[in-house]
């Protein structure tokens, strides 16, 4: 969607247009669910997630500023929803490290396999490190989870994240290498 276009799908979802609000949805739902899903690490409860994150920002449209970009904005708002889910005592999750393959991702054409296909060894190796990676992110405590998810998948700002935290920049700095440092940890022992 071109700036210009969401400009005005965002002015008008303000004015509580529904219809607009829906090409907003339909832009970002995949970003928003991945977000949603690499936090809980299970597809329904990121379906779920993700569906409250635009309720909530539906209800907030005529407050939200138009000359900012919308995508930071809804993704926070998930971000905030999913840390909450994980920091409620009733919450408790145990996911198997192959649902926890990347949501999203589109197969790779004929021709980039034919240009880059990799052995079979490659592919199982690169497999195998990519779920070693995933588990040992999801071991993360969830507020050092999160900073890995938006600072390297959805790779946001470090502005963007202290906002999206609600913390301070030197905060989410620090925690993201108290993270980096705990997860290379974790790697060195698997």
């Amino acid at each position: 969607m071109a700036q210009v276009d969401e400009r005005d799908f965002l002015v008008r979802a303000g004015q509580g247009d529904a219809v607009a609000f829906a090409e907003l949805v339909r832009s970002h739902q995949t970003a928003v669910f991945n977000v949603a899903y690499r936090l809980l690490g299970n597809r329904q409860e990121a379906e779920d997630a993700a569906q409250e994150a635009f309720v909530r920002a539906f209800q907030a449209m005529d407050r939200f500023d138009v000359t900012r970009p919308f995508a930071p904005w809804i993704k926070r708002i998930a971000a905030n929803l999913c840390l909450n889910r994980l920091e409620s005592m009733s919450y408790r999750q145990t996911t198997a490290v192959t649902d926890l393959a990347r949501p999203g991702q589109e197969a790779a054409s004929l021709d980039d396999w034919a240009h880059h296909m990799p052995t079979p060894e490659q592919a199982l190796a690169a497999k195998e490190q990519s779920e070693r990676l995933r588990a040992a992110i999801w071991q993360l405590p969830p507020r050092f989870r999160a900073i890995i998810e938006l600072r390297h998948f959805q790779e946001m700002r470090y502005d963007e994240i202290a906002a999206a935290m609600e913390r301070p920049l030197s905060s989410v700095k620090s925690d993201l290498f108290r993270a980096r440092k705990m997860l290379a940890e974790k790697m060195r022992q698997g």
